[in-house]
């Protein structure tokens, strides 16, 4: 019963923002790591950003250092994304996952759930 249901996503103009949401069920999600990935077509998934379960540290790609923004919502079980100033490299569907440690998922591992994805597009 365990679930990752990622929302938010659609179509943007470049420049454009998003605000992209998990929400967990079936377990506490303030006891997991929460990453986000995205993997266009053509491309291998990637890591987006990710924040820890107890001291909130987080971890943002260069590609989106000073766009993107992650945080967590305890009381609703919920991890944001928050996507700022868009472009044209950022479409894909995007993913949330679980690990018990955040450094698990800065090096791009995942031994958690993940979610079905939410797909972002970006087009003038």
């Amino acid at each position: 019963q365990v679930q990752l249901v990622e929302s938010g996503g659609g179509l943007v103009q470049p420049g454009g923002s998003l605000r992209l949401s998990c929400v967990a069920s079936g377990f506490t999600l303030d006891y997991s790591a929460i990453g986000w990935f995205r993997q266009a077509p053509g491309k291998e998934r990637e890591g987006v950003s990710c924040i820890s379960s107890s001291d909130g540290n987080t971890y943002y790609a260069d590609s989106v250092k000073g766009r993107f923004t992650i945080s967590r919502d305890n009381a609703k079980n919920t991890v944001y994304l928050q996507m700022n100033s868009l472009k044209p490299e950022d479409p894909a569907v995007y993913y949330c996952a679980t690990d018990p440690d955040y450094k698990s998922l800065v090096a791009g591992l995942v031994r958690g759930s993940w979610g079905q994805g939410t797909q972002v597009t970006v087009s003038s």
